[in-house]
Order: C-alpha cells, then structure tokens, then sequence
C-alpha cells in the first residue's frame, strides 16, 4: 500500500516495495543534506505519537458530541445549524487520514494505513489508496505538468498550453476558472467520494475488498442516521450542505499551498530535491488560528521537503529551513492567507487569459 512520502529520486526505495523512501541526500554534497542532518540532530523528524492520540480522541469525542446534538434535536430545519462544526472536524479528520499517509503518527505501517482506513473510508467516505496514490505523485514532483496530478487537466487547468487546448463547456470554464474556483470547491467533498470509488477497480483484490466495505458501511451509517432522524427532503439537504462546507474548507485548506508557484519545465534540467520542494511551495503565515485552520499544512515547504515529519513540528523546523535557504540563496516564498488567495486566483486567472 503506497503511502504519501516524498523521495529524492523518482523512483522508490527497493528496500521496501510499494512504499516511497524517506528523502535522502543521496549524492554527497546535496544542498538538501546539511539541512537533513540539522533536521535530525534537533530531533523534529522523531514521532510524536502521544501528541496525535490525544489529538485524534478529542477530534472523534467532538463529532460523538455533534452526532448525539443531532439526534437530539430531531427533525427540524435547526439541525442545518451543525454543518459547519462538522465540516470542519471532517476535515481535521481528512488530516489525521493524511498524515497517516505519510507515517507521520507511528512507524508501523500497518498501524498507519489502519487509522488511514477508518478516518478516511469509514469515517469519511473517501478512498484512502485513492488519496495516497496521488499524493504519493504529487510530493515526488510538485507542480510538474507531466509527472504531478494535482496540475493535470481536469475541471481546472494550470498552464496556458492546457487552456489552449480546451474546447466547447471547458474552454468557457477555463476562461472564468478564477471567479468559479471557490464556488466549484463546494462540489469537492462529493468529487473526492466519486473519485475513490473509481478508483477501487484499480486496487488489488483483497485490499478492494476492505476498501468497498469500509465506504459502503460510511455511506449506510449516514443514511441510517439521517433518515432516522430527519425528513427525507431534510436529510438531502443537510447532506449536500455538510459535503459543500467540507469541500469548501478543504479546498481553502489545500490551495494556497502551490497554486501560482513555480512550475518546473518539462523538458528543462531536473531540479534536485530541495529546489524541486522550495520552490513550488508557498507557506502561509499567521498566529494559531492561521496554524489551527489549515491543519499546520501552511508549513508547506518544510512538510515537503519533510514529509513524515510530525505536523506539530513543522512550526518548529521553519526557523531552521528558512534560515538555511537564506544561507544558500534559495528563494523562501511566505505570505499572509488572504495573499496566498490573491496570488491563486491571479494564476488561474492569467492561465485562461489567452481565452477570454
């Protein structure tokens, strides 16, 4: 079972099929070791389980809570009221389910893809290996058009030549993607089902098997609790609105992290680990509640360039990387949220330019 760690070569540790090595200074004299070997030494790449198994009961006691308020409540409108907290524990759960991805909560694999599966298929509906899979792509090439998914031609695009490619519905959709992002993202938590799905026919059979089971008994469980408890036209409703703010907020949580950074070329020299992670990642500053909204991953660069460090580290490593890239001349690009926004949307924007 693949599990999203980025490598510094492409392809993966033969040491261990199917699972992406930890980045590594392969070559002596590699920009990226020095800051490796820091990293290490102050001890930021060491699990700390104790801290997520404390984060994980309260995320799970939390959703007992808004599950039991609504059953309590019973059918009336007033229940569209407990979308929002729930949607926003849905995604600090999508977070947990990711950073199990990336062996970030325990260095036993099985362990890591058990909370995976429950946290992501049972809980949320989405396929785990469906996610791992392309995350595992994404973290060893971001931003390539040819090598990472989350750039690749689907209801959005991200280069100029994508675009001009585009006909028909897509070529209108292309042309305004700038004004339509934020609305689209609220089909999202409904695409992130259907894509998991999909992907099943992919999976090996015993591991379809586990999968197909946890996402249908997901899909069972809220229907049993929401025509249990709500009308029909309500329960449809607190649905479509709970998966429209899940979308929302996962979406909001995700894009700042690369969109309108640098895109390598295709047919350009490889770039090596440290400035293939750097400079396609943007972080986004602020105090706690910056921190708490987007789950740590504003830390972009320093969860890239170590991606099974433990999400609370990550605040702790960024002294140590930016200070390294300053040492070295390596662009370190950090903005406020709304910016991170702004510079975003003016790259799909100047993407569907040539349109319009």
């Amino acid at each position: 079972m693949p599990q999203a760690t980025a490598t510094v070569a492409d392809s993966a540790d033969e040491s261990s099929p199917g699972r992406p090595a930890e980045p590594r200074a392969a070559a002596a004299g590699s920009d990226f070791a020095p800051l490796l070997r820091a990293a290490r030494g102050q001890g930021l790449l060491d699990r700390r389980t104790d801290r997520y198994v404390l984060g994980i009961a309260a995320n799970l006691a939390a959703l007992g809570l808004l599950v039991t308020g609504f059953v309590l409540l019973g059918d009336t409108w007033w229940s569209l009221l407990l979308t929002p907290p729930l949607a926003v524990l849905w995604t600090r759960t999508a977070f947990v389910a990711h950073d199990a991805g990336h062996g970030q909560i325990t260095s036993d694999r099985r362990t890591s893809r058990l909370i995976g599966l429950v946290h992501a298929n049972l809980l949320l509906g989405m396929n785990e290996a469906w996610w791992n899979d392309k995350h595992v792509r994404h973290h060893a090439n971001p931003n390539h058009v040819d090598k990472d998914p989350d750039v690749g031609v689907g209801a959005l695009v991200w280069t100029q030549k994508q675009a001009e490619q585009r006909e028909g519905f897509a070529r209108w959709l292309t042309r305004n993607q700038a004004r339509l992002f934020f609305p689209m993202l609220l089909l999202e938590g409904i695409a992130l089902k259907i894509y998991g799905v999909q992907f099943l026919r992919r999976q090996p059979l015993r591991e379809r098997a586990v999968s197909a089971l946890l996402l249908t008994a997901h899909v069972a469980l809220c229907a049993t609790l929401l025509f249990s408890t709500l009308s029909p036209g309500k329960a449809i409703v607190f649905a479509l609105v709970l998966h429209a703010l899940f979308g929302l907020h996962l979406g909001l949580a995700f894009a700042p992290n690369h969109k309108g950074m640098e895109m390598p070329d295709p047919e350009g020299e490889r770039w090596g680990h440290l400035q293939r992670q750097v400079l396609t990642s943007r972080n986004v500053r602020g105090g706690m509640l910056t921190d708490w909204f987007l789950g740590g991953l504003n830390y972009q660069i320093e969860h890239h360039l170590f991606p099974s460090m433990p999400r609370p580290n990550l605040r702790l490593a960024q002294p140590l990387v930016r200070a390294y890239c300053a040492d070295i001349g390596m662009p370190y690009t950090e903005t406020g949220l709304i910016e991170s926004y702004r510079q975003a949307l003016a790259h799909m924007h100047d993407v569907g330019e040539p349109l319009r």
